[in-house]
């Protein structure tokens, strides 16, 4: 209860960002709630995702908080926020355009435009927003009680060559599971290792530079994970709008008579946000998973009950069903609280937003993302796990302001899906590199964003997954250490990872995990 009343002070009672008829803004909430609006008016634009506005935004916010220790909460405020307010957004072009801005947003097209042609636009948006933040707050729930709970038992049961085995693990589990095939994801995270370790290591020359100069330095972070994340993204979706694989143009549906929830909505569709907001907070948990499976297993899920119990005068699932929306839309919404289950308790990121926070994490100082978070150090005060318990007020103070504003800013936001991605994806490339130059004033940087860019752009056409590229660059000094130790600890046994029933079991399952993987027929995911 100590730590818990210290990180409510810590957001408080931190800096004050300005002054209000003399009364001080704390800047941790202030952030929180810039970073909702701005990730709902994200969300609501195709074309844009959260993570993208998050790498945008990062070196922005660390140029003007600084690397000061009372710098995190802000900045993770700030983060945090976009990345609820996407979640609540991404509803907004799905609905009222069709538009899918993001792939887990496709399932919410098939019941939300059906509605929005029908004259229930509103009925949709608010049937859409209290589904997703229904599934936001619940996943919040989990990750507040199991995020402790599994650093500790990590901490107190698993030693450095089990620590060794479970990254190994998770980077197999995550390679399995993203991509058409197991394979292009191993190739994804070994090129991701390759490149971590230039330069890097514990010899007394460069390690991999090749004797070139501007390598001896390695690759900075920001500038390889924002390439290939955003500037990859860009070129790709750039070069679908030029070969005229895309198109932005839909049909606005006008609205016709009263609009807006009936009586009966909430408990239709109440049975529903529940089993998707379980489904979500599951998959969430899994490094790697991804909310695009949430949605579809929630939504396929939800129709299933829906056809048993349907009554003949309400909607199919297909046919603009609200409970179709709700399934959807609370399973997606679930996965983001839950994807931060790994991250503070393991060190693992799960997703593109999870990578983020990591990155600010290391940018900054002072918080380690891992099982020594959540480690009580009497008789002194341990400040990662005060930085933790104000994430963790920060994350339901964010769900405090989705309830009561999001929906209402989420329904303006409409406008955002008529901006012509001609005019928008430049003018993210322009800030994207004026970001990266914030941060790191070289021009060095900005060509090693460029290339990693590039490369980013032939993983797409290739179709190799590259989250799993950038989780393994984020891991492999994490992987490094941990394996440098444990080979020490164990004397110099080269079978270290089979040392005991624990470690062997994980290495055991990350065979199993590629070999049944690799069985799966067909190229299973874009």
């Amino acid at each position: 209860m100590d730590y818990i009343l210290m990180g409510i002070g810590a957001v408080f009672g931190g800096p004050e960002l300005f002054a209000l008829g003399g009364i001080g803004i704390p800047a941790a909430p202030a952030m929180l709630f810039l970073g909702l609006l701005t990730g709902i008016a994200v969300g609501a634009t195709p074309g844009l995702a959260g993570p993208m506005a998050m790498a945008v935004s990062l070196p922005i916010l660390i140029s003007i908080f600084g690397v000061r220790p009372d710098a995190l909460l802000p900045v993770f405020g700030f983060l945090i926020g976009i990345m609820k307010g996407a979640t609540v957004g991404g509803a907004v072009p799905a609905v009222l355009f069709n538009i899918p801005g993001t792939p887990d947003a496709f399932m919410t097209t098939l019941d939300g435009y059906p509605m929005t042609r029908r004259g229930m636009p509103k009925r949709a948006l608010k049937i859409a927003h209290l589904s997703s933040v229904s599934g936001d707050t619940l996943s919040d729930i989990a990750l507040f009680v199991c995020a402790p709970f599994l650093a500790v038992l990590v901490e107190r049961f698993l030693d450095l060559p089990e620590k060794t085995a479970l990254i190994l693990l998770s980077l197999t589990f995550i390679a399995a599971v993203m991509g058409s095939s197991v394979g292009k994801g191993l190739i994804a995270i070994g090129l991701g290792m390759l490149a971590a370790m230039v330069a890097t290591g514990q010899d007394f020359h460069p390690r991999l530079a090749l004797g070139v100069d501007a390598l001896s330095h390695g690759f900075p972070m920001v500038s390889a994970v924002l390439g290939i994340l955003i500037l990859g993204e860009i070129f790709w979706t750039l070069d679908d709008h030029w070969r005229g694989r895309v198109s932005r143009d839909a049909t606005e549906a006008t609205d016709a008579g009263p609009d807006g929830l009936r009586k009966g909505d909430v408990r239709r569709i109440l049975p529903h946000i529940l089993r998707s907001s379980l489904i979500g907070t599951v998959i969430g948990a899994l490094p790697g998973v991804g909310s695009t499976l949430a949605a579809t297993l929630g939504y396929t899920w939800g129709r299933r009950v829906h056809a048993k119990r349907k009554t003949p005068e309400q909607a199919a699932f297909g046919e603009g069903a609200p409970e179709g929306i709700a399934a959807t839309e609370a399973a997606n919404s679930a996965v983001s609280g839950a994807n931060l289950i790994p991250v503070l308790s393991l060190g693992i990121p799960g997703n593109a937003a999870a990578v983020f926070l990591i990155l600010a994490a290391d940018s900054i100082g002072g918080f380690n993302p891992g099982p020594g978070v959540f480690t009580f150090s009497h008789p002194q005060i341990n400040p990662e796990l005060v930085v933790a318990f104000g994430i963790f007020t920060l994350m339901a103070l964010g769900n405090l302001l989705n309830w009561t504003i999001g929906g209402v800013f989420m329904r303006a936001m409409g406008i955002m899906s008529r901006v012509p991605i001609r005019y928008l994806l430049p003018v993210v490339l322009l800030v994207t590199l004026t970001a990266i130059y914030v941060q790191d004033p070289r021009l060095g940087a900005l060509w090693t964003a460029f290339g990693f860019g590039v490369l980013g752009y032939l993983f797409r056409c290739l179709r190799i997954p590259h989250l799993p590229f950038v989780i393994a660059f984020i891991l492999a000094g994490s992987l490094e250490n941990a394996a440098r130790q444990a080979f020490s600890a164990t004397g110099g046994d080269p079978f270290f990872l089979f040392s005991s029933w624990v470690s062997t079991a994980f290495m055991l399952m990350a065979i199993a995990t590629v070999f049944l993987a690799g069985r799966a027929p067909g190229e299973r995911r874009g």
